[in-house]
């Protein structure tokens, strides 16, 4: 077989472009892509959401039925869609799919989304199979999709169309497990004729990330520090003996940056396009830095200014910054925090904005016109995250010369050199305690750099611009890591 010539199908529950929520959507954009780039045939399974424009009027190019219980089929379309040059092909079952949101409402879970999510993986195999498109590799993505491996290896174990078929599973955030009953998972027979002990929380619930990790062929980590936390307890959340289990076959792969979004030669949403020379990148950001203090109503000085977009989750590290946020903004400096999520979260942020009005702006929201501008405008970009599987925004923030600010853990420890550490090549800002004053003394440190030795601060920032994370690195990678899946001998049940 010629590696540049595979048929791969990624499935996914998002994608950036169509249907997003967080990192897992830029990386069904952008690893596809780059595949593709590389002589690949891939096309990307994704929900076919309510919220993707024009869906729904996209046209069908399979009709078709899936026996979901005895006797009991479910009918589903199959709409093509395209994304930055990659196909996809969105699942039409408006009973699952066709609502407000991907995930929840009001900061709750659908209560069917064990079924919703079982059926886009054995809908995924269904379609492939009554299309023609052969997989070589089915490139699964979190729990939402974990039951691809488990599907193919049970129900599809004798057949001839997926003779030669593997699967890898990438492991975005092990926090998020697909915990569901069995009682909730009837759609997928295998579940209600026998119990399998190797994908079981208990006996009577069982995780579809237990079941990629238990299944697949191989197992990315999307960090090679995430992939050697995976199979701590502590890292893992609870699943370092199924990682441990499957270490023969776990990797680490960092995501690449798509640098067309991201890049401040070419960023149309910024208000000042800049280069990695000093002279632009000072004009771009001062421009940028003032159209985002203009925009959030913050005093338009030059202050060191420290940016922050995220959700508004532990995970985040929102637990180590509220303790410490008061003692920092009595420093000459701007805060600017993006995000929504948490509401108790987001509440003591409106507080501490309130008490500091001319420092610290809050704004609940997602927005990508905000983000970009925080990216180009900010001094800092703060990540001090609990845990950080491999992380994006760092990358982001680097190119345009604003130095991320970050914990040691996950992809965060693979892309970011700490100024203490190693002057010459730092890139940023690492801290190794998850505590409020770890965090506290690293953004001290931070503002003594840029307050002290504004020559050496524009120097770092030089290092931050001119460093990357190109997709065509990690697409190499990844296609290493298919070859090692179709050299294997292991698609029977695992022992």
């Amino acid at each position: 077989m010629v590696l540049s010539d595979l048929n791969i199908l990624f499935v996914a529950s998002e994608i950036e472009g169509l249907a997003k929520t967080g990192g897992l959507a830029d990386v069904a954009k952008s690893l596809p892509k780059a595949l593709q780039s590389k002589g690949h045939s891939v096309r990307v399974v994704i929900p076919c959401y309510r919220s993707i424009a024009g869906a729904f009027d996209a046209p069908v190019v399979l009709e078709a039925a899936m026996m979901t219980e005895q006797d009991v089929y479910v009918d589903y379309q199959v709409r093509e869609l395209e994304t930055d040059g990659v196909k996809v092909w969105a699942i039409d079952c408006r009973p699952y799919y066709d609502r407000n949101e991907l995930y929840a409402e009001n900061n709750q879970a659908y209560y069917d989304n064990g079924e919703r999510f079982a059926f886009l993986s054995a809908a995924a195999l269904d379609l492939t199979e009554k299309l023609d498109f052969c997989p070589n590799i089915i490139h699964a993505n979190d729990w939402h999709t974990g039951l691809v491996p488990f599907l193919l290896k049970n129900r599809h174990q004798n057949n001839p169309f997926f003779a030669q078929t593997r699967s890898v599973l990438s492991v975005h955030n092990a926090v998020f497990k697909g915990v569901f009953s069995y009682a909730e998972l009837r759609i997928i027979p295998e579940l209600t004729r026998e119990r399998f002990a190797n994908i079981e929380i208990d006996p009577h619930h069982v995780a579809f990330l237990k079941a990629g990790v238990a299944y697949a062929d191989k197992i990315n980590g999307v960090s090679p520090n995430y992939a050697t936390e995976l199979v701590t307890d502590l890292g893992s959340q609870g699943m370092g003996w199924d990682f441990a289990a499957r270490a023969n076959d776990l990797v680490g792969i960092v995501n690449g940056c798509d640098y067309g979004d991201w890049n401040p030669e070419t960023d149309n949403l910024i208000p000042q396009k800049f280069k990695a020379n000093k002279t632009s990148m000072a004009r771009g950001k001062k421009a940028c830095k003032r159209a985002l203090q203009r925009e959030v109503g913050l005093a338009q000085k030059d202050l060191p200014m420290f940016g922050m977009v995220c959700r508004l989750t532990e995970q985040k590290g929102l637990q180590y910054l509220l303790p410490i946020l008061n003692h920092f903004l009595v420093n000459q400096v701007q805060l600017v925090i993006v995000g929504a999520g948490d509401p108790a979260i987001a509440q003591q942020l409106r507080t501490i904005a309130s008490e500091n009005e001319s420092s610290f702006a809050f704004v609940e929201a997602y927005s990508n016109k905000l983000a970009h501008w925080v990216e180009a405008g900010a001094d800092f970009f703060l990540m001090p995250s609990e845990f950080e599987p491999c992380g994006l925004n760092q990358m982001y923030s680097m190119v345009y010369g604003t130095l991320p600010l970050v914990r040691n853990v996950g992809g965060l420890k693979d892309t970011v050199i700490d100024y203490d550490l190693n002057p010459e090549f730092a890139t940023g800002f690492v801290f190794e305690q998850p505590e409020p004053m770890a965090l506290l003394v690293a953004m001290q440190r931070a503002l003594l750099l840029y307050a002290q030795d504004p020559t050496e601060f524009k120097r770092v920032q030089m290092n931050a611009m001119t460093c990357r994370f190109d997709w065509e690195d990690s697409a190499q990678q990844y296609q290493d890591l298919y070859q090692s899946a179709l050299a294997s001998h292991k698609h029977g049940l695992p022992a």
